[in-house]
């Protein structure tokens, strides 16, 4: 067995697929915005969906307290966007088409599903907070592919 370090968990975890999403919003004019590849579905009733912050990130204390965050499911043709909005440094925008909403919520155009959602929980979970998330509106676009990380990749889905 391997040992329970760092880089060893690190490379375990990266053999588990896992869908991309951007969070974002934008306050006074400001965007402001993250990937993250921790994205899952919690609960039908009441709408929740949840995701894993870094305890390290400088960007979700800024987007915790907002009223309203912009969930985007990235699509294939996002990997360049992820990528961007994964970035310690630079314009976590460029080069990406956004949609803003009233209330703050902004979206990646062209993903397969879009969320305004409202922070409902935070819970302490080792060197990350896990978010629990109300959706308060959906838009899903069932003709746009999602992109998958997988080993430290973005990769495309391929039926069978």
């Amino acid at each position: 067995m391997t040992t329970l370090d760092g880089p060893s968990l690190r490379q375990a975890f990266a053999h588990v697929p896992s869908g991309v999403v951007a969070i974002c919003a934008e306050v006074d004019g400001e965007r402001i915005g993250m990937a993250a590849s921790t994205f899952v579905p919690v609960s039908l009733d009441p709408p929740l969906v949840s995701f894993c912050a870094q305890n390290t990130s400088t960007t979700w204390p800024r987007l915790s307290s907002l009223p309203h965050l912009g969930i985007s499911v990235l699509s294939e043709e996002h990997d360049g966007a992820a990528r961007v909005l994964a970035a310690k440094n630079g314009d976590r925008f460029a080069g990406i088409d956004i949609e803003s909403r009233e209330g703050g919520a902004l979206f990646v155009s062209g993903t397969s599903v879009r969320m305004d959602v409202t922070v409902e929980q935070e819970v302490p979970a080792g060197d990350h907070a896990i978010v629990v998330l109300r959706i308060n509106e959906l838009l899903t676009d069932a003709d746009v592919e999602p992109i998958v990380f997988h080993r430290s990749s973005f990769r495309r889905l391929l039926a069978s």
